[in-house]
C-alpha cells in the first residue's frame, strides 16, 4: 500500500499546487450565486424599451381599462383597423378588439409591425380576460363590486411542518422551494463533478500512456495499484474541493449573511427556523423569501447537506472513475475515446434527466429506484436529499454505490493491465471482455 500512497500524493499535489485549481475553488461559490440570480438578471437586462401599441376597440369597453406598466403603452385611436395599419412610426402595432367580444372572445386581432413574443401576446391577452370578467361580473348588478372584489382578495401563506419527523411544530418549517433550489444545485454539482473529474482520470492515463510513462512506472508497482492510485488521488482533490466550498458557504451563511441582513429579516428567520407560526408576519416579508434565508443561516442544515454531498461525490466518482481510466488505457489518444466513453456517460444523462422529474415528486417509485441504482444514484440522491427523505435510503443508497465501485475497480483493473501494453490499434468491446478472462 506504500505504493499506493505515493501516487496518490502525486496525483493530488500535482492537482492542488495548479492555479486554476485554487482559481476555480475560490470562484464557484460565488458563480454558484451568480446562478441563482441569473434568471432575475436576465429578466432585468432583457426588458426592452416601452412599446406602444394603438387600440381600435369596436365594443367601447376593453380600450379605456387598458392599463399602462414598463412595457406596454395603450393608444386607443378612433379609426378603421385598415387605417391604423398603415400608421407604424412609433408604434409597435394596431390591437383590434371587436364589437361582440363579451359573446366572441377570440374578436382579438393583433397587427404588429415587427415580430412578436409570446410573452407579450399573454401579456396583452391576459389583461383583456380580466376586463372581459369583470365586465360579465358587472351584469349581475351587485353594487360596490370592485370594493367586493378587491377586500376579498387573499393571498394565503402556508409552512410545511413533517409529521413523520415531530409531532410538536418546534421544528423549522419545511419549504418545498428552497428544497427545489437546493436539489438542483446539488445535482448539478454532481453531474459537473462525474464527468469533469471522470474525464480527468481518463485524459491521465491516456497522457502518460502516449509519453510511455506507465511502462516505467508499472515495472515497480502493480497495474492495479497504479490505476487505484489514480483514482484516490484525483478524488482526494474532489473531495477537498467539495469541503473548502462547504466551509465558504457556511462562513457565508453563519457569519456573513446575519451582517447583511436587515434585523427584521434575521429575526423572522430565526423564529422559523424555531417553528414559530407568526414568523413571516414578524418579519413582514415574502415567506419564501424568508424560509431562504433561514435555510441558509441553518449551520446543521448546510453541514448536512455538505456532508451527503462528500459522500456521493467521492462515491459516484469512484464508480465513474474506474470506468473513465479503463477506457484511457484501452485508447492512444482521446479521439478513440467516444466509442467506449459513450456508455459510461449515457448513465450520468439519465440521472440528470430523472432529476428534473424526481424534484416534482421525490417521494415517486421513479425517484427511489433511481437513487437506490449506483449508476444514477449519486445525482438523483442529491436531488432528494434537502427534502429530508428516510436515512435509511440514504445509507442503502451509499452502501450500494461503495459496493458497486469495488466490484468495477475489479472488472476496470483487468482491462486496465492489459490496455496500458497496447498501442496501435483500437479495441472493440468483445477485445475488451476478453481481456477481462486474462489470467496472469
Amino acid at each position: 500500500m506504500s505504493n499506493v500512497s505515493i501516487i496518490i500524493q502525486r496525483e493530488f499535489n500535482e492537482r492542488v499546487r495548479k492555479k486554476s485549481f485554487i482559481i476555480s475553488t475560490l470562484l464557484m461559490p460565488l458563480l454558484m450565486l451568480l446562478l441563482m440570480a441569473a434568471p432575475a438578471l436576465v429578466m432585468q437586462f432583457s426588458r426592452g424599451e416601452e412599446k406602444t401599441i394603438a387600440v381600435v376597440d369596436q365594443s367601447g369597453l376593453v380600450a379605456p381599462q387598458l392599463e399602462d406598466d414598463e412595457e406596454l403603452s395603450f393608444r386607443i385611436v378612433d379609426m378603421p383597423v385598415e387605417e391604423a395599419r398603415k400608421q407604424t412610426e412609433g408604434l409597435f402595432g394596431v390591437l383590434w378588439i371587436g364589437a361582440d367580444i363579451l359573446a366572441d372572445p377570440s374578436a382579438v386581432k393583433l397587427y404588429a409591425n415587427s415580430s412578436s413574443s409570446l410573452s407579450l401576446e399573454l401579456s396583452i391577452t391576459g389583461r383583456i380576460e380580466r376586463i372581459l370578467e369583470a365586465e360579465k361580473l358587472k351584469a349581475y348588478d351587485i353594487d360596490n363590486l370592485q370594493q367586493i372584489l378587491d377586500e376579498v382578495a387573499t393571498s394565503v401563506t402556508m409552512q410545511t411542518f413533517r409529521n413523520d419527523k415531530s409531532q410538536e411544530e418546534e421544528t423549522q418549517a419545511g419549504s418545498s422551494a428552497v428544497a427545489t433550489a437546493a436539489g438542483f444545485i446539488l445535482g448539478m454539482i454532481l453531474y459537473m463533478f462525474l464527468l469533469m473529474y471522470g474525464a480527468m482520470v481518463m485524459q491521465s492515463v491516456i497522457e502518460e500512456k502516449q509519453n510511455r510513462v506507465l511502462e516505467v512506472m508499472v515495472s515497480s508497482v502493480r497495474p492495479f495499484q497504479l490505476m487505484l492510485g489514480k483514482i484516490l488521488g484525483v478524488a482526494a482533490v474532489a473531495v477537498v474541493q467539495v469541503l473548502i466550498w462547504g466551509v465558504l458557504i457556511v462562513v457565508l451563511g453563519s457569519f456573513v449573511m446575519p451582517m447583511l441582513l436587515p434585523e427584521e429579516v434575521l429575526a423572522g428567520a430565526q423564529a422559523m427556523q424555531q417553528g414559530m407560526p407568526d414568523a413571516t408576519a414578524l418579519a413582514g416579508v415574502n415567506p419564501d423569501m424568508l424560509q431562504a434565508v433561514a435555510a441558509v443561516t441553518d449551520t446543521a442544515y448546510i453541514a448536512k447537506l455538505f456532508g451527503c454531498l462528500v459522500l456521493f461525490v467521492f462515491g459516484g466518482y469512484l464508480l465513474y472513475s474506474a470506468m473513465f481510466a479503463a477506457v484511457g488505457s484501452a485508447v492512444d489518444n482521446v479521439q478513440d475515446t467516444q466509442q467506449f466513453q459513450l456508455p459510461i456517460t449515457l448513465p450520468i444523462i439519465l440521472a440528470l434527466i430523472v432529476m428534473m422529474t424526481v424534484i416534482k415528486d421525490p417521494n415517486s417509485p421513479l425517484a427511489f429506484w433511481c437513487s437506490i441504482i449506483p449508476f444514477t444514484s449519486p445525482i438523483v440522491m442529491m436531488a432528494r436529499v434537502p427534502y429530508g427523505i428516510p436515512w435509511w435510503e440514504v445509507a442503502l443508497s451509499l452502501a450500494l454505490l461503495y459496493a458497486s465501485f469495488v466490484a468495477m475497480v475489479w472488472f476496470a483493473a483487468k482491462i486496465y493491465r492489459v490496455g496500458i501494453f497496447m498501442y496501435g490499434k483500437k479495441p472493440s468491446f468483445k477485445e475488451l471482455l476478453k481481456w477481462v478472462r486474462y489470467k496472469y
